[in-house]
């Protein structure tokens, strides 16, 4: 599927759905659970039904319910949890491969794990060392590879002590503190550089939801769990999903329009509602209401001050400094507002996205540049030379020179949706045809009618 996106004013009240990260750990924690659990407002998305579809091979199973309730039944393994029965596709799911491999490494025998052509790409030489470190065989199926096919004999071998670098993703880690959860010790995990550290808290929080005791220092150098054994089934409502909040939040600040986003978590677990105070460094008018959990968004003239002009003029030497290793998936949203932004905004420490569905940083270069964005890039940092198409006293800007064109999605949601709202910003009949977007069921199901139904103008071809 192809999508043509086209000037628009965005109005009205949407709602982003429930998070990815969340989903996929309460599913795989309720399927390691004795008895049922419900998890309330899932995301239905490509990944977490892959995750869904995981489960029975472990000797759990889910029940989606009826359509438009937004509760998942898991009825948990727990005692009863078994080596895979086949290999497990992953799907696209990098979170599930990394989360799921190590919670079969616990389980004595061999299980295999693979994926789609953009798993198959990703490396897991890291997770094959890890578990070496914990006693398990671990081995990719080619020896000159180091990505899937995954393949691992467990069980893991007390003493449960390794040593990781923790840059290459946080999602490994993740998956071997929920392994610790079968232990029968402490597992001790040592991080030389670690990175989307709020994603460690949130693995925290949920063990420590079904009874973990987990310890996370406070340089995330050092995270030592000890499980519980068999736990009981729970109910979970699983809260928003910033890093989908991100697309509306972006493409309403540039654009003339005001949205209100609905049921937002402000709760902090999630590292990426960072983006709005680096939105309104570039003075985004963006206001949040706790007690409601709502965001209210003005762009253009729908602003306070009545140009909704982004600049890092405010700023040091009249340059931003993002540091993103906390939430490297903002990276999409971010770059493209950073290009309506006048002034340089320097998106740093950002390696990690160059093993995401794509890599990131040199898809953005390439497919936004193809628009008319300036943007360098370096190993871990990516320098957008934006311009505002406003002057200071709200003129058009001469130095403005985005405009339409085609791009690739390469496959990738997040490509997809950022390339996707830069269009609605463009004017004088430009457009963006994003080749490829049916990709962002990944993690927004129903995003461009989501959009559409608040005035994004989206065409289908």
């Amino acid at each position: 599927m192809d999508i043509t996106s086209k000037a628009s004013r965005l109005s009205g009240h949407i709602q982003v759905p429930g998070s990815k990260s969340h989903t996929i750990r309460a599913l795989l924690l309720a399927s390691l659970a004795d008895g049922e659990s419900h998890i309330h407002n899932p995301l239905p998305s490509a990944d977490c039904r892959s995750t869904a579809a995981a489960l029975p091979l472990l000797g759990s199973s889910v029940d989606f319910g009826k359509e438009g309730e937004g509760c998942w039944t898991v009825e948990g393994a727990g005692r009863k949890f078994h080596l895979p029965d086949d290999i497990v596709n992953v799907g696209n799911s990098g979170s599930l491969l990394y989360f799921l491999s190590p919670l079969a490494a616990t389980l004595e025998g061999w299980s295999v794990f693979t994926g789609d052509e953009s798993i198959r790409r990703r490396p897991v030489g890291h997770v094959v060392d890890a578990l070496r470190q914990l006693g398990a065989q671990a081995y990719t199926a080619r020896p000159s590879s180091s990505t899937c096919p995954l393949i691992i004999q467990g069980p893991l071998k007390k003493p449960y002590r390794l040593t990781t670098e923790g840059s290459v993703s946080s999602q490994y880690i993740s998956g071997l503190m929920m392994a610790a959860l079968r232990l029968d010790d402490k597992m001790e995990i040592e991080l030389t550089d670690p990175k989307e550290t709020p994603y460690l808290t949130m693995t925290q929080k949920w063990l420590e939801k079904v009874g973990a005791k987990v310890s996370i220092s406070d340089d995330y150098k050092h995270i030592s769990v000890i499980g519980t054994g068999i736990f009981s089934g729970f109910d979970a409502v699983v809260p928003s999903d910033w890093e989908a909040v991100a697309f509306p939040l972006v493409a309403a600040l540039l654009t003339d329009s005001e949205i209100t986003i609905d049921n937002v978590d402000f709760s902090g677990i999630q590292g990426d509602d960072a983006i709005v105070g680096i939105l309104r460094t570039m003075g985004a008018d963006i206001e949040e209401n706790r007690e409601k959990k709502t965001l209210t968004v003005r762009g253009g003239i729908k602003a306070r001050k009545g140009k909704g002009r982004l600049s890092t003029e405010g700023c040091p030497d009249g340059q931003l400094h993002v540091n993103l290793s906390g939430l490297p998936d903002a990276i999409c949203a971010l770059a493209v507002a950073a290009a309506f932004c006048e002034g340089d905004t320097y998106i740093e420490d950002i390696a990690v996205c160059r093993r995401k569905e794509t890599d990131r940083i040199e898809v953005l270069k390439k497919e936004l540049g193809k628009l008319g964005a300036d943007i360098e890039t370096g190993a871990d940092y990516m320098i957008v030379h934006g311009h505002s198409p406003l002057m200071p006293d709200g003129k058009p800007n001469p130095q403005f020179t985005l405009h339409g064109g085609t791009v690739e999605s390469y496959a990738d949601h997040r490509v997809a949706m950022s390339l996707s709202c830069l269009g609605l910003a463009l004017k004088g009949g430009e457009q963006v045809l994003v080749k490829g977007a049916e990709c962002c069921s990944v993690s927004f199901p129903r995003f461009y009618p989501v959009m559409s139904a608040i005035g994004a103008n989206f065409e289908e071809s």
